[in-house]
């Protein structure tokens, strides 16, 4: 073996052991930013807590990024090499926390029930040991703490549209997920998650009495029609082997019982895999729309906005993420599974639209539940040996693709 490849393993060994001793503060930051849950785009308590962490270190940060209280801190290598970006998403979301742990959410009506207080206090400690490693990495490391993934437009889009990273040659994310346990890490290279689209549609029509419905315009019958037909676009203009999924959330439609109402709302959203499918759904909805103003006599104002594109995994960048995992013979990793495709979205879409990269999954089932609750429910929870697996999962992979020594 050459000095190199045994500067490699040393420096790789050195890095775990480093993470291993840190896992109760991983534990520590994750509890404290439970307990301290912020909205999308109102993270400024949280921000300025990431920031304290990296005062005083060696590294550039960034704060402020994007449209929001986004945060890139990066680490400059002992000598040049390319450039990645590792990125932790903070905020949380407008529930009602309903679990037993003493560290519980003091912000009523504000939980983190997605796990991005995991994702961040993993990266923390993560980028911490970095920093005191950057002698050994050839390379640049940016860590993107980012703000507002759960609430469109996102903080994602705004980070790349900043240029922060265009430097980036790769890019690299996690998500906890209970639906596995500790020890499982999931990928899944192409198209892993769905795109999304938001709509809301009001229409306006003729009031009136109920009693005299022919000098009325009903909105609530053309509403009703919406709601039916806009269900056959995806039964009878999909291909069978594309996913699609839209769903009325909301139909407001209140009112008297006698009265015919002037206007009412619609709301609802749109699943999609691929930009095709996306295309062929917004043109079927446009249409139904039309459809509807010239069946009905009524005026429609639709509201159509694509929040987040497929999340696409980049097939290569992916397979070797497997590879380096499947092979690292490291206790805290027992299994690396191909996940199936998620009809969720994720903002992590626009980096490796921008980027190759890839975005895998890990198992955090809480030990000891007869059931588990999947993220944005009041009970989720998380088994907290999985931020380590976290941090190990990524340490693994930035030494493989970086020439360390």
């Amino acid at each position: 073996m050459s000095k190199h490849a045994e500067a490699t393993i040393q420096t790789k060994k050195q890095l775990l052991e480093m993470l291993e001793s840190r896992k109760d503060e991983m534990i520590e930051i994750r509890r404290h930013l439970h307990a301290n849950p912020e909205l999308s785009f109102k993270e400024e308590k949280t921000a300025q807590y990431i920031a304290n962490f990296y005062k005083g270190k060696d590294v550039d940060i960034q704060t402020n990024v994007g449209n929001g209280y986004g945060i890139i801190v990066t680490i400059q290598g002992g000598k040049r090499g390319k450039t990645i970006g590792l990125r932790a998403d903070f905020d949380a979301l407008p529930i009602h926390e309903e679990t037993d742990v003493p560290f519980k959410s003091k912000n009523e009506g504000v939980m983190h029930a997605c796990g991005h207080d995991g994702h961040t206090a993993y990266m923390l400690v993560l980028a911490d040991c970095l920093i005191q490693m950057k002698a050994s990495i050839a390379g640049t490391i940016k860590i993107i703490h980012q703000h507002a993934e759960e609430t469109p437009p996102g903080g994602a889009k705004s980070i790349v549209e900043s240029g922060t990273l265009d430097d980036l040659d790769a890019v690299f994310g996690t998500h906890l997920f209970p639906t596995h346990p500790v020890g499982t890490i999931g990928h899944r290279g192409g198209y892993a998650m769905a795109g999304r689209t938001y709509f809301k549609l009001v229409i306006q029509g003729t009031g009136g009495h109920g009693s005299m419905p022919q000098n009325s315009n009903d909105p609530i019958v053309a509403g009703a029609h919406f709601v039916t037909a806009v269900q056959t676009v995806v039964s009878r203009r999909l291909n069978p082997f594309e996913m699609g999924v839209v769903t009325i959330g909301s139909f407001d439609g209140k009112g008297s019982f006698n009265i015919i109402k002037d206007s009412i709302e619609i709301e609802g959203d749109v699943r999609y895999m691929n930009d095709k499918t996306q295309q062929v759904i917004d043109e079927e909805i446009h249409r139904i729309v039309s459809g509807i103003e010239l069946q009905f006599g009524v005026i429609c104002e639709l509201t159509y906005t694509a929040d987040y594109p497929p999340l696409y995994n980049d097939p290569e960048v992916t397979a070797e993420v497997v590879s380096v995992l499947g092979n690292a013979n490291d206790p805290d990793i027992k299994e690396v599974v191909e996940f199936p495709v998620f009809s969720g979205s994720e903002d992590f879409a626009y980096y490796s639209e921008k980027v190759p990269g890839t975005f895998f999954f890990i198992g955090c089932k809480p030990e000891g539940v007869e059931k588990v609750y999947l993220n944005h429910h009041p009970k989720f929870d998380i088994n907290e040996d999985a931020l380590l697996v976290s941090a190990k999962a990524v340490a693994h992979v930035v030494c493989n693709y970086y020439d360390v020594e």
